[in-house]
């Protein structure tokens, strides 16, 4: 009977497990080009619509506020169903509000569409239940952070790729406000197409679907259970919370930063809208390595069988995350504010990586509950982050706060730590 891949063989489709690897990060990095395909374009629609500050921070926190519910849902949905279907189903719902916003008509119809598309942000924690199922220990770290950082950086080539999309459709001889809403639609087909690819090419496991392992009587690790009672043991876990909140302060981070960081540009340092979208985008493209390597450093630094150096690299990471916040919150130009923005950038991806290697080890029993919770922590992160943004009224007020909230969830971290006879037991199962 097939089982957990021991390595990963980057340039091999042959195996159910490479499949799922780049098939999941394909359909990731579809759904984060969704997800914050609005955002690079807010300049324009702000103009369109006359959106003030306020309902600009209210689309902001729309964008991410429904995902929590979704991510909550999807990651029990995946024990109960299996990862494949699951992922069909999110891409086909997704990408109905992905083509309607670029139908909307006034602030509110627009702000209602924002909200759905945040639906599309769930699609993490199928990717990392996936891949968590499909790689043994030794290397799961890594293959769950690439697979997540490569996926992410659809949010960094939305960012650079929309304005660009947007003036070829001007220069074919529309309009700025039919432009913005053609080059909208684009996502929304993209996620129809990946949704027949994903569920034609990838299987739930190793062994195959889940459902036709339970017709046969098999036991399948990680979807045991599904629905209320995956989430119901995952949420008795305190580890799930505490990394609950540290996800929430490096991935809501993440977030937050795709959300503001074009408008940002445009109107703190008076960049154009091409030169706004590369700077942000820059941002999430660093997910194309650094999450990735987060994960290759938390495989590397529990090699010698100590689980519990994989949390304190994440307290490191979040360290690290917290300074740059600061730097960046304080530069003076635009271009000190890009190199701020990478090296935090760097940090932060790296933590959301770190934080997806120690997740297939809190409680096997209850995967998808487990990754549901946590990866719902990111969302609470950035919906909080808008929230502090539209009551400061003050973009580096806001960052210099986020800094210091950072630094202190570090010790998140640390109280995650495992009990030496778990520690044991992974030793074990990784030699």
């Amino acid at each position: 009977m097939a089982s957990k891949a021991t390595s990963i063989k980057l340039f091999s489709f042959s195996t159910p497990q490479m499949r799922a690897f780049h098939l999941t990060w394909m359909a990731f990095f579809v759904c984060f080009f969704a997800w914050f395909a609005c955002a690079p374009l807010m300049p324009v629609i702000k103009g369109e619509f006359g959106l003030t500050p306020g309902q600009i921070a209210n689309i902001n926190i729309a964008a991410v506020a429904v995902t929590i519910l979704v991510r909550l849902i999807v990651g029990p949905l995946c024990d109960h169903f299996g990862p494949r279907k699951a992922y069909t189903g999110l891409l086909l719902l997704g990408s109905i509000p992905v083509i309607g916003v670029a139908f909307a008509q006034s602030y509110e119809s627009f702000l209602f569409f924002r909200l759905a598309i945040g639906a599309a942000g769930a699609s993490f924690v199928i990717t990392q239940y996936h891949t968590s199922v499909m790689f043994a220990p030794k290397v799961v770290g890594t293959a769950n952070a690439a697979a997540a950082g490569w996926g992410n950086a659809g949010g960094g080539v939305a960012q650079a790729a929309m304005p660009l999309l947007m003036t070829a459709m001007v220069m074919l001889g529309v309009s700025e406000g039919f432009g913005w809403r053609a080059a909208l639609i684009v996502p929304g087909v993209l996620m129809i197409v990946m949704a027949f690819v994903y569920y034609r090419y990838t299987q739930d496991c190793p062994q195959g679907n889940f459902s036709e392992l339970r017709a046969a009587g098999i036991t399948i690790e990680g979807g045991k259970k599904g629905g209320w009672d995956s989430f119901k043991l995952a949420a008795s876990n305190y580890r799930v919370w505490l990394l609950f909140i540290t996800y929430g302060a490096c991935f809501g981070i993440e977030i937050f930063i795709h959300n503001i960081a074009a408008i940002y540009y445009v109107d703190h340092f008076q960049l154009t809208l091409a030169q706004a979208g590369m700077a942000a985008g820059s941002f999430g493209l660093l997910a194309l390595f650094a999450r990735a390597l987060g994960g290759w450093v938390s495989d590397k630094f529990a090699a010698g069988g100590n689980l519990n150096n994989r949390v304190t690299l994440l307290f490191v990471l979040m360290l690290g995350e917290g300074a740059g916040l600061l730097m960046f919150a304080h530069a003076g130009n635009a271009m000190l504010a890009v190199a701020a923005m990478l090296f935090f950038g760097l940090f932060t991806h790296m933590a959301c990586g770190a934080t997806y290697a120690v997740v297939p080890f809190i409680d096997k029993r209850a995967l998808g509950g487990v990754a549901g919770i946590i990866g719902a922590g990111g969302n609470v992160g950035a919906v909080a982050a808008g929230f502090l943004m539209k009551g400061t009224g003050d973009v580096q007020r806001t960052l210099s706060i986020l800094g210091v909230l950072v630094a202190i969830s570090a010790l998140c971290a640390l109280a995650a730590r495992f009990s030496s006879a778990t520690v044991q037991e992974t030793a074990v199962a990784t030699a």
